[in-house]
């Protein structure tokens, strides 16, 4: 399709974004992604500025039956952002601000902004939000996928802190959505992903939050790990809703089996080094935490995740850290990184409390509530190869070993987060990642998308 295609004549002059197609300077940043190997070829993108803009690309879309997909942030490593041959509708350009209400501690937050400018914004406030451990991933997605932070173990999911959303239905209708609007609805955006419209802004209640927090890395030989695991243990005993702590197997730069721990505690560092003093007698060889600002604390994974790579990750989960499948875990991980053809791979053990996620009724929000912890399996390497099916598979393996040694895991929490999960087609999958709230879904899916045009994360079928 060329601009010749989209002439006025064919559609009234009231798109007020830009409308990119592929004779355009800027399609091939437009269709850009932060997973090189998740770039498709779309047939128009959509930078929309409003609601009625949103509206306008849903029916350029239906008019010309081209597929849809919805770009955020565009982090999604298994292209859930984009569309081979249809229609992306992206409100990154210009639906991406923040405005805070200190009074009512309340975001406002535009479909396609990302969490450093939620962190930047409330904290001119002193308000933080249960957002991304790196920063530059998109609100959206993040948002309706539940959503895992820092914060977490205080005050439960990103999507527990969804107060209010305006989305844009298949049918073009443009709904204020919330616990007496449309209250189906809500409970549908609460983890149901992209499947129900297009949300073109979140309203999130912010919290009270500290300027700086306790954090940074202490950085393991691979031999720590027995002793790193039973300091876990103990800490994740006493651990009273300030803190969390990411854990990553990995290698240095220098080839070494390494493992990387990344406390929190939401307080001074004298109390985080207490909080934690059974991980700092462990033995670092490396010891970087201090007292930092909020805002960089949700910097500090970003330099594992860089964008421009080819990359797959996996998700999968534990109950209680289990030695033997970890160290086997990063035996194979060193192995495969050895092998020379990918450029990182790493298996992070992600320790949010979930007593306060787990406090709330699995029925009130569409996000399946487990009792299990996450792992990530993330892989890299050169984009201008293509490997993502061997990268599958060694992810896949990866995953399988670290869920050895789990007793009581149900097949859905074995699937781990959903939002680190490849998506699929398949309502198997899709009925193991919504469990018991498949069915009412479905029928809310039905009332809003009976046709299914939004599926591109996990699919659910319309009810009959």
């Amino acid at each position: 399709m060329t601009n010749s295609e989209l002439s006025p004549s064919k559609h009234p002059l009231c798109f007020k974004g830009d409308l990119i197609t592929p004779d355009h300077p800027e399609y091939a940043t437009a269709i850009d992604r932060w997973a090189a190997n998740t770039v498709r070829k779309a047939k128009i993108v959509a930078f929309v500025k409003d609601s009625e803009d949103v509206a306008y690309a849903l029916k350029l879309a239906k008019d010309n039956r081209l597929p849809i997909a919805i770009r955020g942030g565009g982090r999604h490593a298994f292209g859930a952002s984009s569309v081979e041959g249809g229609l992306v509708i992206d409100p990154s350009r210009y639906m991406n601000g923040v405005r805070v209400d200190p009074s009512n501690k309340l975001g406002y937050v535009g479909g396609g902004a990302i969490w450093e400018t939620v962190f930047r914004e409330g904290m001119k406030y002193g308000l933080g939000a249960v957002g991304g451990a790196v920063n530059h991933t998109g609100v959206g997605g993040y948002i309706l996928g539940g959503g895992y932070g820092w914060l977490t173990s205080a005050y439960g999911l990103a999507a527990d802190s969804l107060v209010q959303a305006t989305i844009v239905t298949a049918n073009g209708s443009v709904l204020t959505v919330n616990d007496t609007e449309h209250s189906d609805l809500y409970f549908a955006l609460c983890g149901g992903g992209g499947n129900f419209g297009v949300v073109t802004e979140f309203v999130l209640q912010l919290h009270p939050q500290r300027p700086t927090v306790y954090s940074g890395a202490l950085v393991y030989l691979v031999s720590a790990t027995e002793s790193i695991i039973e300091a876990t243990h103990k800490w994740q005993g006493i651990t009273d809703g300030k803190d969390s702590a990411i854990e990553v197997a990995t290698i240095d730069d220098q080839g070494n089996a390494v493992f990387i721990v990344s406390p929190f505690y939401n307080g001074t560092e004298a109390e985080g080094r207490e909080r934690f003093k059974g991980l700092l007698a462990a033995g670092p060889v490396s010891d970087t935490t201090k007292e930092i600002s909020f805002e960089e604390l949700n910097t500090l994974q970003n330099p594992v995740t860089p964008s421009g790579k080819a990359a797959f990750m996996k998700g999968a989960a534990f109950k209680r850290l289990h030695a033997p499948s970890v160290i086997k875990a990063h035996q194979r991980l060193v192995e495969i990184i050895k092998g020379g053809v990918y450029k990182g791979l790493k298996y992070p053990l992600r320790v949010f409390g979930l007593k306060k996620v787990n406090s709330i009724p699995a029925q009130s929000t569409a996000f399946r509530r487990v009792a299990s912890h996450n792992i990530t399996v993330y892989l890299t390497w050169d984009p201008k190869e293509d490997r993502t099916e061997e990268a599958m598979k060694l992810v896949e393996e990866l995953c399988a070993i670290a869920s050895e040694g789990q007793e009581g895991l149900t097949d859905s929490e074995r699937l781990g987060y959903t939002n680190y999960e490849p998506d699929s087609a398949d309502s198997d999958k899709a009925k193991l990642v919504f469990g018991k709230n498949y069915a009412r879904l479905q029928a809310i899916k039905k009332r809003y998308d009976p046709d299914n045009i939004f599926n591109k994360w996990f699919p659910i079928t319309p009810a009959a």
